[in-house]
């Protein structure tokens, strides 16, 4: 009993470590590399090209005043429409105090200047009565004199346009009017009653008082990478998504594109402009951040494979074909085969030459 007892613990031993033997060896046998099939499709593959911006009015003006002074009255609100010529907003002037200085010196030089000639017009007037002096000089004496209330009356409606923006002579200009200066909608309105602006002038650019666009003609202004920028003709069309209307795609046309690049978080870019078709219905703001998809080539019902069965080696584009049985997955086999690649859209790439649709090719590894 102990001898049979003894013959099957040794057996047990040695089936023990001859399974440990066989284990550890099956461990270091390198594992079969099995490879995903992809076969070709026929597909339209279009190449298109991304541009981020915004859409706005074509059309857009900064109001600005003529005179620096204080908002008394603002009589419009962003989203108001307005025509050219509307009010919108009045001021109150404040003068300048060298510019007021000046105009009142001349007022009262002017003054003087109209006595003194008052006084030789009159003396004159007296001897052509007496026949003393010519009716020439006289008439000249005359004139010097109706100048000189000219100036003088001058002097004094220039005081009038310092201290109040206009002046009887000028009932019809307002300075301290701000209209609007075409039709359209009002698109802000960055000041408030109160407020002190500047008038704008060949030294100062002025304070903007509103800014009017016209929302019925808009475009996309964006900005695309250089990698792309020869790619792009004017006249191209584009599909444009807005970020807030992300159910809804325009379409428009390309009609600008800068000969000049500038340089935006280390890459060049450049600006492109493109008339946007707006359809009846969509509510457009301006500002609104939006995509313009620009499709740059298109292949249709082509043949095509995935990205992944493609294989570069020495700069020339290959497939490898499937030669062995497509059950067999543990010991497949390939041949590899050169081909002629057309467009790609990043997923999928035309195959001009090289490849059928019966194939079975090797894409990813499982």
């Amino acid at each position: 009993m102990k001898k049979a007892l003894k013959i099957i613990g040794a057996v047990v031993v040695v089936l023990f470590v001859g399974y440990t033997f066989y284990f550890l060896w099956k461990q270091s046998q390198p594992q079969p590399v099995v490879f995903e099939l992809v076969t070709p499709e026929q597909r339209t593959v279009q190449k298109k090209t991304i541009a981020t911006g915004t859409v706005e009015a074509r059309q857009q003006v900064e109001l600005k005043p003529q005179v620096t002074g204080i908002i008394s009255e603002l009589r419009v609100k962003a989203g108001d429409r307005v025509n050219t010529g509307d009010v919108i907003a009045v001021l109150r002037v404040i003068p300048d105090m060298s510019q007021l200085n000046d105009a009142q010196s001349k007022v009262e030089s002017a003054r003087i200047s109209l006595e003194e000639t008052e006084r030789e017009a009159q003396r004159s007037q007296a001897l052509f009565d007496k026949g003393v002096v010519s009716r020439e000089e006289n008439e000249q004496k005359q004139s010097e004199l109706a100048k000189a209330k000219e100036t003088l009356t001058a002097a004094k409606y220039a005081v009038d346009v310092i201290t109040k923006g206009s002046s009887k002579r000028s009932a019809t200009v307002n300075t301290t009017e701000v209209r609007s200066t075409m039709n359209g909608i009002v698109l802000s309105v960055p000041v408030k009653v109160g407020t002190s602006v500047s008038g704008s002038s060949q030294f100062s650019e002025g304070t903007t008082i509103a800014k009017v666009g016209d929302m019925r003609d808009v475009i996309f202004r964006g900005n695309i990478d250089e990698t792309s920028v020869d790619q792009l003709q004017t006249g191209m069309m584009a599909s444009i998504t807005i970020g807030a209307k992300p159910d809804d795609r325009l379409t428009a046309n390309l009609e600008y594109i800068s000969p000049e690049g500038v340089l935006q978080n280390g890459a060049k870019v450049f600006e492109i402009k493109a008339g946007v078709a707006i359809p009846e219905g969509v509510k457009i703001r301006s500002g609104y951040s939006a995509n313009a998809e620009i499709i740059l080539a298109e292949a249709k019902d082509a043949l095509t494979v995935d990205e992944s069965a493609i294989v570069f080696e020495e700069d020339k584009p290959y497939v490898y074909r499937l030669t062995s049985k497509e059950s067999d997955e543990e010991n497949q086999k390939f041949e590899r085969i050169p081909v002629e690649l057309g467009i790609s859209d990043g997923l999928c790439v035309v195959v001009k030459s090289g490849v059928d649709k019966s194939m079975k090719l090797r894409g990813r590894k499982k």
